[in-house]
């Protein structure tokens, strides 16, 4: 797989230090947040000193629409169409696929089978009085529908980003396993979790889970010296 310039950080909890202090040190080509971003104020304002230096891309997690300003500061910033989730963008040279959100039972939590298959089977369900400003209810802007990712199923990747972790961790889910197979994915990094972890290589995929705040390149090489996440303690003990 050719090299590109990226590197992806773990679930900032609106504290953009670190990933700011890696663009400006080493000027990648591209940055992708691998979810729970929670900024303050609108995200282009959160990172404007390095958008004239490396492209922006992001996926949503779980808290990213635990209140409004949660969500608009995300999904109505300046960088809402960097949002990877469900897609696959060729970034660096480098075919990369984004997975954003979490399984909830509500809709599907595997292995068992999906209760509603998008968001539009889920609205006409949930009755009216459960809409968020006339659409799908703020939480589940971050659940994983089947459509979606039934839609990265049949696409080739070289990377996949997602919030949820797969099997390799004791929580992950064999769903994320079976999307890296079907979509050739050679390198796999997850957030949620808060640990920078090398997980052991046990075939052509090769996994990562990424602490909070913590900075890796593509290669899975974590940035020791910006590890330090001030609202989430210590992410710099690397295990694998």
């Amino acid at each position: 797989m050719s090299e590109g310039h990226v590197f992806v950080c773990g679930d900032p909890h609106g504290e953009f230090g670190p990933l700011i202090e890696s663009v400006h040190d080493h000027r990648p080509e591209a940055v992708v947040l691998a979810g729970d971003i929670q900024a303050r104020r609108p995200l282009d304002e959160e990172l404007a000193s390095i958008l004239p230096l490396t492209q922006v891309w992001w996926i949503p997690g779980n808290h990213d629409t635990d209140s409004d300003a949660d969500y608009d500061n995300l999904f109505r910033s300046g960088l809402a169409d960097r949002n990877l989730d469900g897609r696959v963008v060729t970034i660096a040279g480098l075919r990369i696929a984004g997975l954003g959100g979490i399984f909830r039972g509500q809709i599907w939590m595997p292995p068992e089978a999906p209760r509603v298959e998008s968001g539009s089977d889920y609205l006409a369900k949930c009755g009216k009085g459960n809409y968020w400003r006339g659409g799908l209810p703020r939480r589940h802007r971050s659940t994983i529908f089947p459509q979606t990712y039934d839609a990265l199923l049949s696409q080739r990747a070289d990377v996949l980003i997602s919030h949820e972790a797969p099997t390799c961790h004791p929580h992950g889910f064999n769903a994320i396993d079976t999307l890296i197979e079907a979509m050739g994915v050679q390198r796999a990094f997850h957030g949620h979790h808060h640990e920078s972890t090398v997980y052991p290589n046990t075939g052509p995929c090769r996994f990562f889970g990424l602490g909070a705040c913590a900075v890796a390149t593509i290669d899975g090489e974590f940035l020791r010296s910006v590890l330090t996440c001030p609202d989430q303690g210590e992410t710099g003990s690397i295990s694998g």
